[in-house]
């Protein structure tokens, strides 16, 4: 197997200092010495809670071939062995070796960013296009000032296709991210009311994640959803931002990736779309509409990166939600089963509502019911009372039978929801695990939904606990 770097190539990409020699190769990059790999590099980063430096002892008894370290902290390691770098910044260096790991990369590069669905786009882009080529993309959610620079390190030189998850909660974040990345591809997912709390308004996030524009290659491509209110201002932001090929995906008739059928079905979806005129049908492997949208770009990303359609088309009907992202559990519940369907790693406005939609079209079996758990949406700042309250419509839309909320911000929600819809508040996250314990029943489908600094994940796993799986 085909070293990652070179070391003396690191050296010189990161302009470092050698210290106790340099490896002849390089494995792999980490920066948590709790998961390093003998073989990898070790980056101390500083964060804002943890200073690298102070695991680099414990990388290097892991077997770290070599130690990315700050000039400052060199006398307090100097009796290490270990081979190191020896840099100003540790952080910077990472960006350099990223930046060095693009310029060397032949992949096609597609970069996904929205308020809502990126991850999901991401993952599924990586699922369908690791059965056309060698695959490299984010994992979990590495999208931030040090995920994607460590992503881009991390890209192997024989990548086909790299695919980078680019996020942001304030203006100007995405910027240096896309230039770095400096993908063939950019998609917008969706605009809409994620981190509201740090903008004015939807044109404010609109402007943010238009960002994405300003890395791409020349000739490159913006995949923009046709059927998202705000396509009109993100086409000019990109015709601004000089990008010459702009592409809407959805059901819009002027879409050139054009949803023309989809059948809806409890737990997959199936539909028929046009991409830039090739006309395709494909079984996708997880349900909701929200999905078919991310499909979309999905399908249209991969015609422009060249990819076989026919073998993307049958990879689609293999996707699996990761957890926190709409992952399902058949669980026992007397004599019979409940379903469990955890999306508690995000959540805003417009995922709350898909969820709402995708839980009104689960199948309950027998005298079953459709029960939400929903928890507060962060970063929604002066908006936040009006955006929680204003989940009571599609709540009634979607026929709930049963409501349990949890957190500070969402107890509006407790007197906005119709009378006829049973509905428990409560303050902590433990509170409502205690009501929610004895509440399935069998047939019953019980959604998980909410920010995931909420600690939702929590209900999760003492369902998951409580109950036993059902088996398949």
């Amino acid at each position: 197997m085909a070293p990652l770097w070179i070391g003396q190539d690191m050296v010189d990409a990161m302009n470092a200092r050698p210290v106790n020699g340099v490896p002849a190769n390089v494995t792999g990059v980490s920066i948590d010495s709790r998961t390093l790999k003998p073989g990898e590099a070790f980056f101390a980063i500083k964060g804002d809670k943890f200073d690298g430096h102070d695991y680099a002892t414990a990388a290097a008894a892991a077997g770290a071939s070599v130690l990315v370290i700050a000039e400052n902290k060199l006398p307090a390691l100097g009796r290490l062995t270990v081979p190191m770098m020896v840099v100003s910044d540790v952080l910077d260096a990472l960006w350099r070796l990223g930046a060095a790991a693009r310029a060397r990369s032949k992949a096609r590069i597609i970069a996904v960013t929205g308020s809502a669905g990126k991850t999901t786009t991401k993952d599924a882009l990586r699922h369908v296009l690791a059965h056309v080529g060698p695959v490299h993309a984010s994992v979990a959610s590495f999208n931030n000032h040090w995920g994607v620079p460590l992503t881009l390190a991390r890209m192997p030189e024989r990548t086909k296709f790299g695919i980078f998850e680019i996020g942001m909660n304030h203006p100007g974040e995405i910027t240096p991210l896309v230039k770095l990345v400096r993908p063939h591809i950019a998609i917008i997912t969706l605009v809409a009311a994620a981190h509201l709390g740090h903008f004015k308004d939807l044109n404010e996030i609109a402007h943010a994640k238009a960002e994405i524009f300003e890395g791409l290659v020349s000739g490159g491509w913006a995949l923009i959803n046709r059927d998202d209110a705000k396509y009109a201002l993100l086409e000019k932001l990109a015709r601004k931002a000089g990008v010459e090929n702009v592409a809407g995906f959805g059901a819009h008739e002027r879409a050139k990736v054009r949803l023309t059928n989809a059948k809806y079905l409890d737990e997959c979806s199936t539909i028929t779309a046009s991409v830039f005129g090739e006309e395709i049908a494909a079984k996708i492997g997880l349900p909701g509409r929200h999905i078919v949208q991310n499909v979309l770009a999905i399908l249209g990303a991969a015609h422009l990166a060249g990819a076989d359609m026919a073998k993307v088309c049958h990879a689609l009907a293999s996707i699996e939600a990761e957890r926190g992202r709409g992952q399902r559990h058949t669980l026992r519940a007397g004599k019979g089963t409940f379903t469990l369907i955890d999306e508690s790693y995000n959540a805003n406005p417009a995922s709350m509502e898909a969820a709402l939609e995708l839980l009104s079209s689960a199948q309950v079996g027998g005298r079953g019911r459709r029960i939400a758990v929903l928890g507060d949406m962060l970063e929604l700042g002066r908006h936040s009372a009006e955006l929680h309250s204003g989940l009571a419509g599609p709540i009634a839309n979607a026929g709930i039978d049963r409501l349990y909320l949890a957190g500070p911000e969402i107890k509006v929600l407790a007197d906005a929801v119709p009378n006829d819809i049973y509905c428990e508040y409560e303050r902590s996250v433990d509170d409502l695990i205690d009501s929610l314990m004895a509440t399935p029943q069998p047939g019953d489908v019980i959604m998980i939904k909410s920010s995931n600094g909420i600690g939702f994940s929590r209900i999760v796993r003492a369902m998951l606990d409580r109950y036993s799986r059902a088996e398949a």
